[in-house]
């Protein structure tokens, strides 16, 4: 009797722990009981979907055409620099944003298979069925930053240039010297650590982390303003003002392959180091650029520095008292523009 009763307790111990570390099924858009499908998508040639949005001058009438990728728990509607760029700039240099729902997010499907090569093989489809021209350039904010090194490494031919605003970095990255990456690890907040730590060591595990109530979580992911600076305490609000619109849209596919998801990627193992890459523009028809803010909570600024030292061509420009939301600073969005397109200095 005493070992059958210490059989079924093992049994119920185990399937408690199945149930914890197991994420539910993606409520898939357009499936039964999931949610509409409200947004133009694209069918990509493994039979998912993409869905996108297009801003600015009409396509056939643009002059310089962007592909922008959000960052993490956002989706196509979350454009930066877009409520900062000026009518009468986005006109007179004819530019065009189409922004995409990254998989697992809005309404895009999730791809458990997700690494940072299915997502620039993805966005190539979507600028292709789209007929954007055999060049494009990309705008990546944030996690959305950290994929455009996806494109740079597999898809460089097709770009005619990238920005990246405050990209995020991955402590694993094999060129960081070990000593500056335990500085800016031990940094963050205790809870980040243990959220990335899991991301990176234990992926199955990460359902469970993020989901469960003994321990505190991401502070990115539960929205905690203790990693806000100066700059990111006036300028959080008026970006949740903006979001609060369609903040139900962003996870309703499920968090696992959304925020999870990103999670597991941007700090898991890449297959290659963005530090190794070479110049995709050895001719100057081309140019790479990073905008990042010194005071920046989510991303460590002195490994952005040492990404730019190590990779010299690429055009950095460090923000004094720049936060992470400084793309919602009023007339950045002309400011990098400027910048990008028509080389003039940039001036904080």
């Amino acid at each position: 009797m005493m070992i059958n009763m210490i059989a079924i307790f093992g049994i119920v111990i185990l399937a408690l722990i199945y149930r914890a570390i197991i994420p539910p099924s993606p409520k898939i858009c357009g499936s039964p009981n999931g949610p509409l499908i409200t947004a133009p998508r694209v069918k990509l040639s493994d039979g998912r979907y993409l869905a996108y949005k297009e801003n600015g001058v009409p396509r056939d009438e643009a002059k310089h055409k962007f592909v922008f990728i959000h960052g993490f728990d956002c989706v196509r509607h979350d454009v930066a620099l877009l409520t900062t760029i000026s009518p009468e700039l986005m006109q007179s240099l004819g530019i065009y944003i189409v922004s995409i729902d990254r998989p697992g997010y809005g309404e895009s499907d999730p791809h458990p298979k997700r690494t940072p090569k299915t997502l620039a093989l993805d966005i190539e489809e979507l600028v292709d069925q789209l007929d954007l021209g055999s060049k494009f350039y990309v705008i990546g904010f944030s996690m959305g930053g950290q994929a455009v090194w996806g494109l740079l490494k597999y898809i460089p031919h097709r770009l005619a240039g990238a920005i990246l605003l405050t990209p995020v970095t991955n402590y694993w990255w094999g060129s960081f010297p070990a000593n500056l990456t335990k500085q800016a690890y031990y940094e963050q907040l205790v809870q980040d650590q243990w959220t990335l730590r899991i991301a990176h060591y234990f992926p199955w595990l990460t359902y469970w982390w993020n989901t469960q109530k003994l321990f505190p979580s991401s502070s990115v992911a539960t929205f905690s303003e203790d990693i806000l600076f100066e700059q990111d305490r006036v300028l959080m609000p008026i970006f949740d003002s903006y979001q609060s619109q369609y903040r139900d849209l962003v996870r309703q596919q499920g968090e696992y392959e959304s925020i999870h998801r990103d999670i597991m990627i941007g700090f898991g193992r890449w297959e290659f180091d963005p530090m190794e890459l070479e110049n995709p523009f050895p001719n100057g028809e081309g140019s790479v650029h990073i905008w990042q803010g010194d005071e920046d909570g989510h991303v460590p600024v002195k490994l952005q520095r040492f990404i730019a030292k190590k990779l010299p061509w690429i055009h950095y420009h460090e923000m004094k008292g720049g936060g992470h939301m400084f793309p919602w600073a009023e007339g950045m969005g002309d400011k990098v523009m400027k910048t990008f397109l028509l080389g003039e200095p940039f001036v904080m």
